[in-house]
C-alpha cells in the first residue's frame, strides 16, 4: 500500500494503520478494482441517526469484499430510534448490501453492542444468513486467536451508571451537531476538517477514567482468557497497539472517522480510514437528512 503508513510491530506480525490515498490496495482484489480481504471488522455505524455516514459506508462495502464480515456492535442505534424514527434510504441500502453479501457467501457475524442490545435476546440465531452472537473468536491467517466483542461491558459509564450513558448519548448528539457547524466555519476560513466532537468525547472519557481504563480492561480480559488479541469497538477510536503482549485492535466508527479494520491474506491487520483514502467530504449532507 503506497503513501504514509504508521506501523505497529510486535514479535510475530505487522499491524498498520493505512492512510494511503489508494485505500483499495493490498487486498488482492480482482481486475475490477475491488479489494478482497480475509476479514473485515465494522462497528459503531449507528444506522438510524443523522450522524451516520451511510453513503460512505456503502461506498466502502461496494469496493471491499471479504471471506468473513464482523459487525462489532452498535450497527443500528436502537436508543435513538426509540426517541424518534429516522431511516433514510441509504440506511436501508446498507442493510440490504450486508444481506446481499451474506447471500453470496460471505460469513457475516453480528456481535450486538449497547445501542443495539435488543438483539442480545436472539443470540445464536440466524437472520438472513447473519449469525447473531454475544462474542466471536477470529482465528487469523497466522493462527493467532482474537476475541471479538463490542466492549460496552468494559465501559464504566455503561456498566455502572446506565443513566449517565443515556445522558452522554444526548450530549454526544449535540456535540456532533456542533461539530458540523464548527467545521463549516473552518472551511470558510480555509482550514481543514477537525473533529471537535471526537476531541470533546476524548476529554469526557478521560474524566471518567477513574471508573475504568477501557483499553486496558479489554486487553486484560483477552489475556485472562488466553487470547492473543482482541477486536472491539464502542469508543469510536480506531487503534492497533500492543498492551502487555496483547494485540488490542479497535475498528473505530462510521460517524466521525469512517474506519474499518481489515485482515490481509497473510494475517496483517490494518485500519483503513475510508473517508480520507477516498477524499470524501465529511461535511457532506447525509441523504435524507433534515436541514
Amino acid at each position: 500500500m503506497s503513501g504514509p503508513v504508521e506501523k505497529h510491530v510486535d514479535n510475530a506480525a505487522t499491524h498498520a494503520i493505512a492512510r494511503a490515498p489508494d485505500g483499495l490496495a493490498g487486498g488482492g482484489g480482482p481486475d475490477d478494482g475491488t479489494a478482497r480481504w480475509r476479514a473485515i471488522f465494522l462497528s459503531d455505524i449507528h444506522l438510524g441517526t443523522a450522524g451516520c455516514k451511510a453513503d460512505f459506508l456503502l461506498d466502502f462495502l461496494r469496493e471491499n469484499e471479504s471471506d468473513r464480515l464482523y459487525l462489532v456492535g452498535d450497527i443500528v442505534d436502537g436508543w435513538r430510534l426509540k426517541r424518534g424514527w429516522y431511516w433514510p434510504q441509504a440506511h436501508n441500502d446498507v442493510v440490504q448490501k450486508v444481506l446481499r453479501k451474506a447471500r453470496k457467501g460471505t460469513d457475516v457475524i453480528y456481535v450486538p453492542g449497547n445501542h443495539d442490545e435488543a438483539l442480545r435476546d436472539y443470540l445464536d440465531h440466524h437472520f438472513g444468513g447473519i449469525l447473531v452472537t454475544g462474542e466471536a473468536v477470529h482465528v487469523a491467517a497466522d493462527g493467532r486467536r482474537y476475541l471479538v466483542i463490542h466492549g460496552d461491558a468494559f465501559d464504566g459509564v455503561v456498566r455502572y451508571a446506565r443513566w449517565l450513558a443515556f445522558l452522554g448519548d444526548h450530549a454526544y448528539a449535540f456535540a456532533l451537531w456542533t461539530n458540523e457547524w464548527f467545521n463549516r466555519a473552518r472551511r470558510v476560513l480555509g482550514l481543514p476538517y477537525w473533529s471537535l466532537s471526537a476531541w470533546l468525547k476524548h476529554k469526557v472519557k478521560n474524566a471518567v477514567k477513574y471508573i475504568v481504563d477501557f483499553e486496558e480492561a479489554v486487553a486484560a480480559e483477552a489475556r485472562r482468557r488466553g487470547f492473543d488479541g482482541v477486536v472491539c469497538g464502542h469508543i469510536h477510536k480506531a487503534e492497533i497497539r500492543d498492551i502487555g503482549g496483547i494485540v488490542y485492535m479497535n475498528d473505530g466508527d462510521w460517524v466521525e472517522s469512517c474506519t474499518a479494520l481489515v485482515e490481509d491474506r497473510d494475517g496483517t491487520f490494518r485500519v483503513i480510514e475510508w473517508a480520507r483514502a477516498r477524499g470524501l467530504d465529511m461535511l457532506a449532507a447525509p441523504v435524507g437528512a433534515a436541514r
